[in-house]
């Protein structure tokens, strides 16, 4: 991977990761800062990972497809890929327009998709059921983590004993 398609990846899931914390830490004003930050960055990086996972997981799927393994090595993230990807991120925040950030991901899923059927050989449908099987699972694996830290994270309030 080169340094531009690491350091969008990054931008992208630090900009995810602040468009799900900032209403979190809004309804919750006794946050400290420094939790804050080491919120986004662990969030940001997890995210980062996530999106990093997309096209791998949809090569993976690809080959499972194909009776003879394909003739390219892989499937990878490029700038020009990326860009799409990161300005999806930056309209995560959902006072901006869940709709649009839905739109600009399926955007960016039939960009992949065309990389895949033309480095896996496969038709471009099945590339973008590949594509969409693989950001489903990553997306549902991801939402079920954050669910699990914000249970195992919540504070309880301290019983008063009469």
């Amino acid at each position: 991977m080169s340094t531009a398609v690491v350091l969008l990846l990054v931008f992208a899931g630090l900009s995810e990761a602040a468009g799900r914390i900032v209403p979190l830490v809004s309804r919750r004003p006794g946050m400290s800062r420094t939790f804050v930050a080491g919120l986004l960055v662990a969030a940001g990086l997890v995210e980062g990972a996530v999106l990093a996972l997309w096209p791998l997981t949809a090569w993976t799927l690809a080959e499972l497809l194909l009776s003879s393994p394909p003739p390219d090595s892989g499937l990878a993230w490029t700038p020009n890929l990326l860009v799409p990807l990161l300005l999806s991120a930056v309209l995560a925040f959902p006072l901006l327009g869940p709709l649009l950030h839905m739109v600009l991901f399926v955007g960016v899923g039939a960009g992949l998709a065309g990389s895949l059927a033309t480095a896996s050989g496969l038709g471009w449908w099945t590339a973008a059921g590949c594509v969409a099987v693989a950001g489903t699972g990553l997306g549902i694996a991801v939402e079920g983590v954050r669910r699990l830290v914000v249970r195992v994270s919540a504070t309880r309030t301290p019983e008063v004993i009469v």
